[in-house]
């Protein structure tokens, strides 16, 4: 694992994200600590050469996942959703009112059950040559990719963000492994209300656009990894 230190000043002590740059769930929370102008120190996980596997990964997240938050020191905040909320309290990115709150966890659930297993996941796969663009499960995951989109179009049809009339984590959350989609092949054009929300987020203050793609080593027989 490999640290690197912020380039703004005024790091709180101890806020440290374990990241890996491909990673659409480590991008959401790299996105919304640069719109909150909240520097942290970043540690990259090479989650494909074994640095999930270690022991001392483990007494962080036993889960061996990314991202992880260090709150302070010996103390764990795991899953990106979780880390988002965590980050967003107080904030004009996340809603007062208790009824926009129970909408933004909304879409954060939608975001993690049917948003990135079909986007995110077929993007993994095709990246990474674990499926082919014409394989049953690759054609069963854009489907599935093609209903999720639908529902959003539905949804940013009507209104510019997709809570209330304004940008929240509930936006970044989607927006994560949708701004992508078109990475496994999906035609944005055929779904223009989420195009242009796509073009909207881009322009949010303190925007970053820094998801790289699965390198090499992610490939099957390439690594060492949970995913192996």
């Amino acid at each position: 694992m490999r640290t690197h230190e912020p380039e703004a000043a005024g790091t709180m002590p101890g806020l440290r994200l374990y990241d890996y740059p491909a990673s659409g769930n480590c991008f959401k929370v790299r996105l919304l600590l640069a719109q909150l102008e909240r520097p942290c120190d970043r540690v990259v996980v090479d989650i494909f050469d074994g640095d999930m596997l270690t022991d001392e990964y483990e007494r962080i997240n036993p889960f061996r996942s990314t991202p992880v938050l260090e709150l302070e020191p010996g103390r764990y905040l795991i899953e990106s959703n979780a880390i988002l909320v965590y980050l967003a309290d107080g904030t004009v990115l996340f809603p007062d009112g208790p009824a926009e709150r129970s909408e933004v966890v909304r879409w954060l659930i939608y975001e993690q059950t049917d948003v990135m297993p079909a986007i995110g996941g077929l993007r993994f796969r095709l990246q990474t040559g674990r499926l082919a663009p014409d394989d049953p499960d690759a054609i069963r995951r854009r489907g599935n990719g093609e209903d999720v989109l639908g529902v959003l179009d539905g949804q940013l049809a009507r209104r510019e963000f997709l809570v209330g009339d304004r940008y929240s984590i509930a936006d970044i959350a989607v927006y994560g492994y949708t701004q992508v989609a078109h990475e496994a092949g999906y035609e944005m054009e055929r779904w223009p209300a989420v195009q242009a929300w796509l073009d909207r987020i881009a322009r949010q203050p303190g925007y970053v656009d820094d998801l790289q793609p699965y390198p090499p080593n992610a490939r099957p027989g390439c690594g060492r990894s949970i995913y192996e």
